[in-house]
């Protein structure tokens, strides 16, 4: 991806054209990385909570899962800033670029299903659980259509190259 010519600009040289794209996902990077570990936080107080230690053995289960993806998450947000420190200076944006893209979208994946147990914790709080469980599974579908399906409908039909 970071090689095809198809993602320059007019007289842009290679190099402005890594440091262009790196520079693009530094700030995306800084927007979803934000909200991922505000979440986190957050999830990090509810076990203290006794109303949440008094929960049933579902929500401690999704709660674990929606911890753990949430840290994934930022995990994966903060890994292509660690893997630039760890190759700076040595010529690799070139090999470096596609994996931290992937690093991302498997972060916005992960992310994705922290909002989802995160909402799911809350929604059994206030409705019946199978009127939260079907609400989050809506929602989720709503995330994947905007987040991930269109995205890859407008990427598939624009003829573009991988």
């Amino acid at each position: 991806m970071a090689d095809s010519p198809r993602y320059s600009r007019p007289g842009e040289e290679p190099g402005d054209r890594l440091d262009r794209q790196l520079n693009e996902l530094l700030q995306e990077l800084r927007l979803a990385q934000g909200g991922t570990q505000i979440l986190f936080a957050f999830l990090l107080g509810i076990a203290f909570q006794t109303r949440f230690q008094e929960a049933d053995t579902f929500i401690h289960t999704v709660y674990a899962a929606t911890l753990i993806a949430a840290a994934l998450s930022v995990g994966l947000f903060v890994a292509p800033v660690s893997f630039h420190r760890i190759i700076y200076r040595r010529q690799l944006r070139h090999r470096m670029l596609p994996i931290a893209s992937r690093m991302a979208i498997a972060g916005l994946l992960l992310a994705v299903l922290a909002v989802a147990g995160g909402l799911l914790i809350a929604l059994d709080v206030i409705l019946p659980r199978t009127a939260a469980i079907l609400t989050v599974a809506a929602i989720l579908f709503w995330f994947g259509i905007f987040w991930f399906g269109i995205p890859a409908w407008v990427r598939r039909t624009s003829g573009g190259e991988e």
